[in-house]
Order: structure tokens, then C-alpha cells, then sequence
């Protein structure tokens, strides 16, 4: 046969091999390719998908058993205490499930909850805060190191503590002050800058820097601080720098983001729906961020450091370095004492499990519950948001971790007793 016959038929044959290559490439649902590493475009498409029908990331070796941890989620969506719940898990950087349970309220206008539902991040909103301001400081509009007062004129600390606290302290909840100070001001309605301003009332626990004391009030002189040195409202900068380069479609930080959403979770307190509250959305930096569980986890991988032209390794050194040592003097489960080594860095708490460093947060705002965990070394976490006070959902971030170091399976969510 001529050679030139012969690579013919090779062509053609290949051509065959590679048409039924793609047909049943096809069949089997194809690529998942995900550009979320950039700004969507105006007008782009929202993200559609249901990432549960994909399951597994395709890159490198997976640890999470998928078909458990979706009978968990099933299993904790039954039990009484929890009415809606969502997760989002990540594996070798890369979001690997997302998937919604339950009910977006327990009624007759309820709505099942998927990987679009809206929820609030209560506390967790306090790493988008500093974050936010140390990309700042990263552009030289201000300085970690700066005393509070010259970015938030309206926080008054004992004995003019402000004048000697730094951003860097305020971030890492050791100003010195008693722990939530004067929440339940905030919570009765008064202005969360005029309370500031009588913090000083209260002796100090010790000087800036030298304990930690968990705030919410004092940490918003965040957002005061961001919107002086930023120039802009605090929402449009956390827009502006982090939610739009990121792609994060759903997130917002007011009370009205969150009830416009075509899907979004009404809060809980048991069974019994409750009203939104709106005294954390008067203090942004603290507890005011709402989104999907998939923008939680685009969240969650850019901490990772899978979105370095958004945030860089330096800002995530920052970010996540230790600076005090967190004790709590309140009765733990065992999940809690599981999680050893405790520190805060900026709005970002650093543990120890399994001998392992992990970096995370949890949030709680009337009816709402949250929270996040992440290795940074092996690229993986979880997230999770639900509708209730439930205490139930918190224990699964402990099931997905023991399933990422090959642990043992355990009950951490405690529903078999």
C-alpha cells in the first residue's frame, strides 16, 4: 500500500477514535470549567450549576468521601433542630461539592434550600474586614501599625488607649476592653459609632495587645477605618477589592442584599421563623456579609491562596499569622477542646488538629449560624451556613477534616444519641 494511502487511513481511524472519544466524553457530562479567579463581566451569566451533580475535583487524589458526606448532610437536614443548612467543601483548591438540605423557612412558603440560597455569615463577615484592610495597608493607604484613632476617630478606649492601640490590635480583638462590650446596646438599637464613643467608660483589661478580648462594636471601627483611608463606603470597597475580583455574585452587606436575593433563608429560632435583625448590618465589619454557599467558598479558596491576584501571599501572611492566644473560661464540647493551639490573627482564628495547623471562624447572629476550616497546606475545607441556632451542624466541619486526614469516622454532630 503507498505511504501516503497509508497515513490517510491512520488519519482516519484516529479521526473515528477521537469523535467516539468526545461522543462519550459527552454522555458522561464533560468538563467543569470554572473561571471564578476573575471579575465576571457586567451582565455575565449567574453560575448555574448545582456543584453537587459534579462531586469530585478532578485534580489530584481526593480524601472526602462525597456519598457520606451527602447522607450526613441528609441525616442533619431530618433532625428537628435544623431547617435549612448548606456546605461547601474544597479539595486540592478547588471547590469540590455544594449542596443545599432543608428549607429556606419552616412554613408554607418554604423553598428548598440549594447552592444559591442566600444566608448570613454573622462573624465570619470579620475576615472580609481585615482583609480588606490590609490590602489597603498593602497599597499604602495606611499602616497596620497606625494607632486606631487616627482611622476611627469615634472609638474611645480607657485611659485614651486608642491613641496607643493599632489597627493591628484591633483586628486581633486584643484592644484590652471586656469581651463584647456593650453588645446589647447595639441590639437595643443605639448607634453602633456613639457607643464608641463611651468605651472608654469601661476599665481596661490589660494594655493593647497584651490579651485577647472577643468584640463587635469596637471591631467595626474597621469599616470607619476602611471607608477614611479607602475613600469610598465600606460596601462598595469590599465590592470594589475583594467580592467582584473574586466572582462572588452574592454576596452584599446589607439587610436588603440579603431579602432581595430570588432565594434566601429566613432565620430561625428553633422551628419558629423570626424576623431579620438589623443591629449587625449597622456594624458591617463585624457581622454584616451575606451570600451563597458557593461565594462562601470562592471566599474560603482565595484565603488559600488560589487567587493571588486578588490576595496576595503577603496579605495572606498577614492574615493569618497568630497574635494572641484565645483561652475561653465557658464550658466546651468536645469539638472545641479538639481544636487545640487556639490564636487569633486578623478576623481569622489559627487551630491545631490532628497536628495540624488549620485557620477558620464561626458566626452567630439571631437565627443564623456559620462558619469555615480550611488547611492552607493541603488546600482543602469546609464551610457552612444554616438558618437556625442549631449546634448540631457545627460538628460536621470536624467530620470532613477526619475524613482529610484519614481519621476514624466520629459522631461529631452527636445525632445518633
Amino acid at each position: 500500500m503507498p505511504t501516503v494511502i497509508q497515513i490517510e487511513h491512520a488519519l482516519a481511524v484516529a479521526g473515528a477514535v477521537l469523535f467516539a472519544v468526545v461522543i462519550a466524553f459527552l454522555a458522561a457530562g464533560g468538563f467543569y470549567l470554572r473561571k471564578n479567579q476573575e471579575a465576571p463581566k457586567p451582565g455575565a451569566a449567574r453560575l448555574s450549576i448545582d456543584l453537587s451533580k459534579i462531586g469530585i475535583s478532578n485534580k489530584g487524589p481526593t480524601r472526602i468521601d462525597y456519598g457520606r458526606l451527602d447522607r450526613r448532610m441528609r441525616e442533619l437536614a431530618a433532625d428537628r433542630a435544623v431547617v435549612g443548612v448548606a456546605i461547601v467543601t474544597i479539595e486540592n483548591g478547588e471547590i469540590s461539592f455544594a449542596k443545599g438540605y432543608g428549607v429556606t423557612t419552616d412554613g408554607p412558603e418554604g423553598k428548598p434550600v440549594d447552592a444559591h440560597t442566600v444566608f448570613r455569615w454573622a462573624s465570619v463577615s470579620k475576615g472580609v474586614a481585615s482583609t480588606l484592610l490590609v490590602k489597603l495597608a498593602q497599597e499604602k493607604k495606611l499602616s497596620l501599625k497606625d494607632p486606631v484613632s487616627r482611622w476611627a476617630p469615634s472609638l474611645k478606649l480607657p485611659e485614651n488607649a486608642q491613641n496607643v492601640a493599632t489597627i493591628d490590635n484591633l483586628l486581633s480583638q486584643s484592644l484590652g476592653i471586656w469581651k463584647n462590650a456593650y453588645d446589647r446596646d447595639l441590639e437595643d438599637g443605639r448607634d453602633p459609632k456613639e457607643i464608641r464613643g463611651r468605651l472608654n467608660q469601661i476599665p481596661l483589661l490589660c494594655p493593647p495587645g497584651k490579651c485577647y478580648s472577643y468584640q463587635n462594636i469596637a471591631y467595626d471601627a474597621a469599616s470607619e477605618a476602611a471607608e477614611h483611608a479607602g475613600g469610598e463606603p465600606y460596601g462598595e470597597l469590599v465590592q470594589e477589592k475583594l467580592f467582584g475580583p473574586l466572582g462572588m455574585q452574592s454576596a452584599t452587606t446589607t439587610r436588603e442584599g440579603l431579602e432581595s436575593s430570588p432565594s434566601w433563608a429566613r432565620p430561625h429560632q428553633g422551628r419558629r421563623e423570626l424576623k431579620v435583625a438589623d443591629a449587625y448590618y449597622r456594624t458591617p465589619a463585624a457581622g454584616g456579609v451575606n451570600s451563597s454557599i458557593i461565594d462562601l467558598g470562592l471566599w474560603m479558596r482565595a484565603q488559600m491562596g488560589r487567587a493571588p491576584s486578588v490576595l496576595s501571599p503577603s496579605v495572606l501572611r498577614e492574615l493569618h499569622s497568630p497574635r494572641i492566644r484565645t483561652f475561653s473560661i465557658h464550658r466546651q464540647r468536645d469539638l472545641d477542646r479538639a481544636l487545640k493551639d487556639a490564636s487569633y490573627g486578623l478576623g481569622w482564628r489559627i487551630y491545631h488538629y490532628n497536628g495540624r495547623e488549620v485557620i477558620g471562624h464561626r458566626g452567630a447572629v439571631d437565627g443564623y449560624r456559620s462558619l469555615i476550616l480550611f488547611d492552607p497546606v493541603l488546600k482543602a475545607g469546609v464551610g457552612m451556613l444554616w438558618n437556625s441556632t442549631a449546634v448540631e451542624p457545627t460538628g460536621m466541619q470536624l467530620e470532613v477534616f477526619d475524613m482529610l486526614y484519614r481519621q476514624p469516622f466520629r459522631d461529631w454532630m452527636e445525632l445518633g444519641k
